[in-house]
């Protein structure tokens, strides 16, 4: 296997395709407007400490003031002391004996603003690495609470042995469960080059200057999706070719070495059609080239999957044509969740299949698909009831939340009612208006499909209507206003 990275880039939007023997399995888009601060290290100056809320507004030069708790006032732990004790120590000492108006103090915001609130900061920075957290101001080396019990001593062991006596303390991520000695040392010289940095800038720099930006999706790019079977990573940008190979060669010799700028006439997408590919993964219903289909409902709670086999008959008997299907469908769903980034929940119903040896064989399939997953998943067996439960590790907004929002027409419910339940639902609030209001007519303003189920269907039930109320009814064609959309007006 061969993997391809394609980087569209504009002023507004990055959007990076990872192509793998030929065929698009994940999509990454970051837009200028919407990129947070979490993660960034500014110098900020203290303009207010308030001693009533234990608490300090801190000015890191944005629109509003930034927000310091006494609780995320770092202090490090002394020896033999645990980091949660001396988080407590220290919270019980007053603000007002901690920081001081016009102190330059560097901070690291751990909540983006949110409508009138400023963000949320803290003194304790923290830089991530694609497989460690670098904590320079502490030397505690930890290792993820979601990788197994068993494997965490082995694995501080060799993190105290690879960062050696230079300072900070490391924790090792999920995705850093099976990386190689290398790979951690790579990560550990970049995370100390990045601090090396900071520390060099907040001398450097007057109060409310960034002195650390969280990586851009194009330096994430080098950071975490390159891997070994990565063949090339095409740029469309000559700007920010230069810009990524001077940081690469930097930071990342190895990957920058596959760096390439694109300069080809059609565009860099359109190689492997990946904008189709984007419209087909924001579409509910995915159909396999057998002629089976799969119906994908992404809903607050989790995400169902529904394997059909739609129009396919292909083989010898309807056994072999449900176990053939159920195949392509693990291939298939496994990748629907990579290009989608479904996280969370996600319940597969697969075909129905009679034999066991079918259901182990899907079963392996499938897992085997996900394996090639760069997040992490975990796929359970068959319940009771045919069902394959997993959960998918959530890293960022779904595709569909990041490109879409909810219908105005049908409010995110994906229906509407028909235009003849809109028609009843306008026979009874005339109904119901009559026995309030005594205008001398009703006139119902309403879309033009249920307008047109009035003149000619309903024409008879509307008549009857008038004649019950002994009042007029006319109607009004709107062609601005959808199908449950109406308005009843008292002439």
């Amino acid at each position: 296997m061969h993997q391809d990275i394609l980087i569209n880039w504009s002023p507004q939007e990055t959007r990076v395709a990872i192509v793998e023997n030929g065929a698009v399995q994940e999509l990454h888009v970051e837009r200028t407007l919407e990129r947070g601060l979490v993660g960034n290290v500014y110098l900020g100056k203290v303009v207010r400490v308030l001693p009533g809320m234990q608490s300090a507004f801190v000015d890191i030069g944005l629109e509003r003031a930034a927000f310091l708790h006494v609780a995320d006032v770092w202090h490090p732990p002394q020896e033999g002391e645990t980091i949660s004790a001396a988080k407590a120590a220290h919270a019980m000492v007053p603000i007002e004996k901690q920081v001081f108006e016009g102190q330059a103090l560097m901070v690291q915001v751990i909540k983006d603003p949110i409508g009138t609130k400023g963000a949320r900061l803290s003194t304790q920075v923290s830089i991530a690495g694609r497989l460690l957290v670098f904590l320079p101001q502490d030397d505690h080396m930890g290792v993820s609470q979601r990788i197994p019990a068993a494997q965490r001593e082995s694995l501080r062991s060799r993190l105290l042995e690879l960062a050696g006596s230079a300072g900070g303390g490391f924790i090792l991520r999920t995705n850093g469960e099976d990386a190689s000695d290398a790979e951690l040392a790579e990560d550990i010289a970049y995370l100390r080059k990045a601090w090396a940095r900071v520390k060099s800038a907040s001398t450097r720099l007057p109060p409310m200057s960034l002195l650390h930006q969280d990586l851009s999706l194009l330096q994430r790019v080098l950071r975490d999706l390159v891997v070994e079977t990565t063949q090339t990573i095409r740029v469309d940008s000559r700007e920010q070719f230069d810009a990524l190979l001077a940081f690469g060669q930097e930071f990342m010799p190895l990957a920058a070495g596959k760096l390439q700028h694109y300069k080809g006439e059609r565009p860099i997408f359109d190689l492997y059609a990946i904008d189709e590919e984007i419209a087909k993964a924001l579409a509910r219903r995915v159909d396999l080239k057998s002629g089976g289909y799969l119906i994908v409902d992404q809903t607050e709670a989790l995400t169902t999957v529904d394997v059909n086999t739609g129009a396919y008959v292909g083989a010898r008997n309807f056994d072999d044509t449900i176990f053939k299907t159920n195949l392509e469908a693990a291939q298939a769903i496994a990748r629907q969740l990579r290009l989608r980034n479904l996280g969370g929940i996600i319940i597969v119903d697969f075909i129905d299949m009679a034999r066991e040896d079918h259901r182990d064989a899907v079963l392996a399939e499938f897992r085997k698909q996900l394996a090639r997953d760069r997040v992490k998943t975990m796929a359970g067996t068959f319940s009771q009831l045919g069902l394959v439960e997993m959960t998918r590790k959530r890293t960022r907004e779904s595709l569909a939340h990041m490109l879409c929002e909810p219908c105005a027409v049908c409010d995110g419910k994906g229906v509407v009612k028909t235009a003849r339940s809109v028609a009843y639902d306008i026979l009874r609030e005339i109904l119901r208006e009559a026995r309030q209001f005594n205008p001398r007519e009703f006139r119902i303003v309403a879309s033009p499909k249920v307008v047109e189920l009035f003149l000619d269907e309903e024409s008879q039930h509307l008549a009857g209507l008038s004649e019950f109320i002994g009042k007029p009814v006319s109607l009004q064609s709107e062609a601005a206003m959808a199908q449950e959309q109406y308005d009843i007006v008292l002439l």
